[in-house]
């Protein structure tokens, strides 16, 4: 009893003293972007649970476009109105970073999901079920895989209109990402973004117990590299008294000056800072994709709806990699001489793991994932660069390859055959006289993935290799150098393989898309071949970007 009247009295002392627990102060205005599309997220359950079935699909559209536009929008206003540059702060009491890099790897997120909606809402590929347009997601993703409610629920004409308001949420988690001034908020923004890819990753219409499988270990896996980070998180903040990315780059620098009692037996302590950041950067390099934390990649792309996988393999590159940059440069600069070592192994293998094991794949998404992997090693050469240039490049070179990506993946959709996309190389044969347009444009994209001049792929790897050479990462650049001649040779292959091959008599067709695929098509090829010929404006605009509020 005693117990209880002891916690009553502080509680009245406390609410008798309002000045005691200070009220949080938001900066609104600077953080618009994310609040935007998490409110419309919000708004999304809302008409999922309120609006009739039949109106769902275009409200639920619309409200995406108009949401991810008016985001985009409050970015380029608060760049205009100097928060990348002269302005950039730390806002919302020290968790969020508004700076050039997290506007320039917002504005990104936001445009490559605008576009990766378009591929989304997508109805038109597949024939009509039972006289109802069907897009790429399961009618009832909870039913059994061919069982009575699934077929009842085709039958009836069900879609799965949630996939929006659940791809709003993961943007919004991805906008907090790369921001992210604090490790808690980190953790927080890195479980946002990941629990609804879970999710999409799913929900395929075909091959449903494939993409089953590709959620499972997704979802296994991630939770094993979210562990990783919280611990590493948690070392962190024994080694340093503070979760805060200032706070932990002071002790790193100068050593623990006031030490808390309560952490007095480990602050200062270098075996918890290694290991803390150790696990933290594992944590990171699972999302990027890796070597060897890549294993998920491959399974995922392949068995995730193609669309769900081209929005992730562009859009959670970007958030993971401007995380990362973040953490090394603002958290650990004072650690590089032991992080950089550490960088230059994972780059390495990267980059000949990626491209070495492509050659092998016989399955068109199998080979785009593990070209992705050879790509994050070609980024991490820019990121060990620790310089401006190094993350101007790296900015540069995320904003072309989310392009390119989406683009591919979005072809990728259009090629089907009786069982739904012709995934299997094989089938691809002779694509190019059966479709030359369709062909001709998955060409392009092959050729920036492969680095040919005038490509973005050419631009953003000249990038972060001049960038890496300057800093005297030569060696790393020859190697590079080496896995993009690799990784030519598959991309050439595939080339080959649709011009020079005849088309087998029971060889795919290619579908007739709506307007919104065919513009999301026509907006990767158009940024594929505007960064590759005209790229100083571009990467004039990350240089201006490539400053980190500290």
């Amino acid at each position: 009893m005693s117990s209880v009247a002891s916690v009553h009295s502080l509680w009245t002392v406390a609410a008798g003293a309002p000045g005691k627990i200070p009220a949080p102060h938001i900066e609104y205005t600077e953080l618009s972007p994310t609040l935007i599309v998490l409110g419309a997220a919000v708004i999304g359950i809302l008409i999922e649970a309120l609006v009739p079935r039949r109106n769902r699909y275009y409200s639920q559209l619309l409200l995406s476009l108009v949401a991810l536009a008016a985001a985009f929008a409050a970015v380029i206003g608060l760049a205009a109105g100097g928060f990348g540059s002269s302005k950039a702060h730390i806002a919302a009491m020290g968790a969020i970073a508004v700076d050039g890099p997290a506007l320039f790897l917002q504005g990104t997120i936001l445009l490559v999901s605008l576009i990766a909606v378009f591929t989304f809402a997508e109805r038109r590929l597949d024939p009509a079920a039972h006289g109802n347009r069907v897009d790429s997601f399961a009618a009832q993703p909870a039913a059994v895989p061919g069982g009575p409610a699934e077929q009842a629920a085709v039958k009836a004409g069900f879609t799965t209109t949630e996939v929006f308001p659940i791809v709003l949420f993961a943007v919004g988690g991805m906008l907090i990402f790369p921001a992210a001034n604090d490790l808690l908020t980190l953790f927080i923004a890195l479980e946002v973004f990941s629990l609804p890819l879970y999710i999409l990753c799913a929900l395929a219409r075909r091959q449903r117990l494939l993409s089953q499988e590709a959620a499972v270990k997704y979802f296994l896996l991630g939770a094993f590299s979210s562990a990783f980070l919280l611990f590493g998180v948690a070392l962190l903040y024994g080694y340093a008294g503070t979760v805060g990315y200032a706070g932990i780059a002071e002790v790193v620098s100068d050593g623990a000056k006031q030490i808390d009692p309560a952490l007095a037996g480990t602050m200062g302590n270098d075996a918890l800072l290694l290991l803390g950041a150790a696990l933290v950067l594992m944590g990171l390099l699972f999302k990027v994709g890796a070597v060897p934390f890549h294993m998920w990649t491959p399974d995922v792309y392949q068995g995730a709806p193609t669309p769900v996988t081209g929005f992730m393999a562009a859009a959670t590159k970007v958030a993971a990699f401007g995380a990362l940059l973040r953490l090394l440069y603002v958290v650990l600069p004072g650690m590089r001489w032991d992080w950089r070592p550490v960088m230059w192994g994972v780059a390495i293998i990267t980059m000949l793991g990626g491209a070495i094991v492509a050659i092998t794949q016989t399955d068109i998404k199998r080979l785009l994932a593990y070209s992705s992997i050879a790509h994050a090693g070609f980024i991490l050469a820019g990121v060990i660069a620790t310089s401006e240039d190094g993350v101007s490049s790296v900015l540069f070179y995320l904003a072309a390859y989310s392009f390119v990506t989406l683009g591919a993946f979005a072809v990728v959709t259009l090629v089907r055959d009786a069982g739904g996309e012709a995934t299997a190389l094989s089938k691809w044969a002779g694509l190019g006289r059966r479709s030359p347009l369709v062909a001709a444009v998955f060409a392009v994209f092959l050729l920036a993935f492969a680095g040919i001049p005038l490509t973005s792929g050419f631009a953003g790897k000249f990038a972060v290799f001049k960038a890496a050479a300057q800093s005297g990462a030569g060696w790393l650049v020859v190697v590079g150098v080496l896995s993009s001649a690799i990784a030519a040779f598959f991309y050439i292959r595939v080339i080959v393989l649709m011009f020079f091959n005849e088309p087998k008599a029971d060889g795919p067709t290619v579908a007739v898309p709506s307007p919104l695929t065919t513009t999301a098509i026509a907006i990767g090829v158009t940024a594929t071949l505007v960064l590759g010929l005209a790229p100083q404006y571009f990467l004039d605009l990350a240089g201006r970007a490539g400053v980190f509020v500290r």
